[in-house]
């Protein structure tokens, strides 16, 4: 059997007054917040995936603006690995009519501060907070979307 970690993409995004874009969501029954995030599929980028996610969850348009970090965790009672890539960027527009992802309750700006008062779904949302909060970026050009070569061009040795 390969292993394989699931790669996913996140949103770290805040309003004016500093609140942070989670989503609140059930998982196990359980009501806990998260950034919008959600996994990588074939055919997109890192970036589209994040601003696709954050739509079906919250119903707000993201546009990445910077690299947040890259976060590796392995869950606790799960045989489950992941990868997330975190982007912070800016709020486009808002449909509150638009249906969101199963299991998604809401959208919900919550103040750094009172993170502690409410379950959170891993430690990665956290994680990805402080590192915001203390001005952790990188330019989007470090992720390099490479497309297959062209007819013509020296071919690999795949």
């Amino acid at each position: 059997m390969r292993w394989r970690p699931d790669v996913t993409v996140a949103a770290v995004v805040t309003n004016e007054s500093g609140a942070f874009l989670l989503v609140e969501e059930l998982i196990d029954g359980q009501a806990c917040l998260n950034q919008p995030a959600g996994h990588w599929e074939p055919h997109e980028t890192l970036l589209e995936a994040v601003a696709r996610e954050t739509r079906e969850e919250t119903g707000y348009g993201f546009a990445p603006t910077a690299l947040v970090g890259i976060y590796h965790w392995r869950h606790p009672h799960k045989d489950l690995t992941y990868l997330r890539f975190a982007f912070t960027g800016n709020i486009t527009d808002h449909d509150p009519t638009l249906p969101l992802d199963a299991g998604i309750i809401g959208p919900r700006w919550v103040h750094p501060d009172k993170l502690h008062s409410h379950p959170l779904r891993s430690t990665m949302v956290q994680n990805c907070i402080a590192d915001y909060l203390q001005g952790q970026r990188a330019p989007l050009t470090l992720i390099r979307h490479l497309v297959p070569e062209q007819n013509g061009s020296p071919g690999s040795c795949w």
